[in-house]
């Protein structure tokens, strides 16, 4: 006979709007994936085309390479990788990375230009974070939710949008902002940027720390720089913008210029 408790557990609950045997079969499904979305979009992307690549060739080699794009699709549209649960990575998880993933995983950057202006102008135009699309060039948006919290939205290798959302954890007037991406980022972040007043007061040296989980890993990485330019070179650009946007008003390009012209 039945009992009560299990023909309770087997109907719908009118409050909630389904039952219990739909939440923990929903529950069991997310616990087993372990790949984020955007490394989920690239390993679909990259798995369809060597899959396409591969049969066009028809070989025995060929068929390999079919095989190698189907696993990647099967990873891609399951969001689940055995190789990943054999290591415990888990770049799905919503509570976001730990210092130690950014440690095993982790891409660490590290850049510095001295502005001629004082550490109290440079902070209080960087902290307005709407302003940094102005000259870094991967960001599209930054859309602040509080006096902590902001969403933000760039380009990432390949032309994917990435997007995040990222907290304030350390703040120093005119000195320091240090902060974090939360839970389901597309890609896991943390750094700081300091304003340190040079010598005899003689401008600020603005210093960028940087430490990003990209998608895949390590391999993220490369993906990156076939795409893109090397992370240190980015953030090194992006404060000659800024230095160039502080000090003259205005960052010169060279559009409309003759072929061959550079910016000075």
């Amino acid at each position: 006979m039945t009992s009560l408790a299990s023909q309770q557990s087997s109907i719908q609950n009118p409050e909630m709007g389904f039952d219990r045997s739909e939440a923990q079969s929903q529950q069991h499904e997310d616990s087993w994936k372990n790949v984020g979305g955007t490394e989920r979009q690239i390993s679909t992307v990259a798995g369809a085309a060597l899959a396409l690549l591969g049969l066009k060739r028809g070989s025995l080699g060929g068929l390999a390479l079919a095989a190698i794009g189907g696993s990647l699709m099967y990873r891609g549209v399951s969001g689940h990788c055995a190789m990943y649960s054999a290591l415990g990575i888990d770049t799905n998880d919503d509570t976001g990375a730990d210092p130690e993933e950014y440690f095993k995983r982790g891409i660490h950057v590290e850049q510095a230009y001295t502005i001629n202006k004082s550490p109290h102008e440079l902070y209080q135009f960087w902290r307005d974070f709407k302003n940094l699309p102005r000259f870094m060039r991967h960001l599209e948006r930054v859309d602040v939710t509080d006096d902590k919290r902001s969403h933000w939205v760039a380009v990432g290798p390949g032309g994917y949008r990435v997007e995040w959302d990222a907290e304030i954890i350390n703040e120093e007037p005119d000195s320091l902002i240090a902060w974090r991406s939360l839970g389901g980022a597309d890609v896991d972040n943390a750094g700081s940027v300091r304003f340190v007043p040079g010598p005899g007061d003689r401008g600020t040296q603005v210093r960028v720390v940087l430490d990003y989980i990209p998608p895949a890993g390590r391999i993220g990485s490369w993906v990156a720089k076939l795409f893109g330019r090397e992370p240190k070179q980015q953030i090194h650009e992006d404060l000659r913008r800024f230095k160039r946007l502080m000090e003259t008003g205005e960052i010169p390009t060279v559009e409309g210029q003759p072929h061959g012209t550079c910016m000075k």
